[in-house]
């Protein structure tokens, strides 16, 4: 937090380093939270890209408290909900790997392993309703809690723990329907 309002500190003055520095600690995790949310790689790198840009060209009139990831999270979720709202929320292009971080280099045969389990993971996720999808990947991915996650959407944080809850239960039998012969 406190190096967040340094951060903003930096973007309201111009500095070039505020930016990068912020673009570093937050891309990663917003990624991921686009690939859970729009289901299209392609359109969560431009999601994530589009709101850095809005970022550098607002950085002068930014109003925040010195919560840089809250903001950002609000960022994402109101530019992909603007998208299913313009375009629909078909998926063009599957989910993988990008959503998770790792490095591959140590035992390798482990990760193909969890290749194959992300992508059935991803798959699956893909099949939930955009409310429970949206709980789910702002919970697991950015690691908002659920009353952040119900202040960013003006819900109820019973809300929010419901469509988590539902959303868990509709995973579980989504894989367990692979594995079952």
């Amino acid at each position: 937090m406190l190096e967040d309002r340094w951060l903003i500190w930096k973007l309201r003055n111009g500095r070039e380093d505020g930016l990068i520095r912020a673009y570093s600690k937050y891309k990663d995790t917003l990624l991921r939270v686009a690939c859970a949310l729009c289901r299209d790689t392609c359109q969560a790198e431009d999601v994530v890209q589009d709101i850095f840009v809005a970022l550098a060209e607002s950085a002068g009139r930014l109003r925040l408290d010195g919560n840089l990831r809250g903001y950002l999270m609000r960022c994402l979720v109101n530019r992909v909900k603007n998208l299913k709202t313009a375009k629909g929320s078909k998926p063009t292009v599957p989910l993988n790997e990008e959503m998770v971080v790792y490095d591959r280099r140590s035992n390798p045969e482990q990760w193909v392993v969890l290749d194959e389990q992300i992508q059935r993971a991803c798959q699956a996720l893909s099949q939930l309703p955009d409310e429970q999808r949206l709980v789910i990947g702002l919970y697991v991915y950015a690691g908002l809690k659920f009353r952040d996650i119900a202040e960013l959407e003006q819900i109820s944080i019973n809300t929010v723990q419901s469509r988590y809850r539902y959303g868990l239960e509709k995973l579980r039998i989504l894989l367990e329907g692979e594995v079952k012969p």
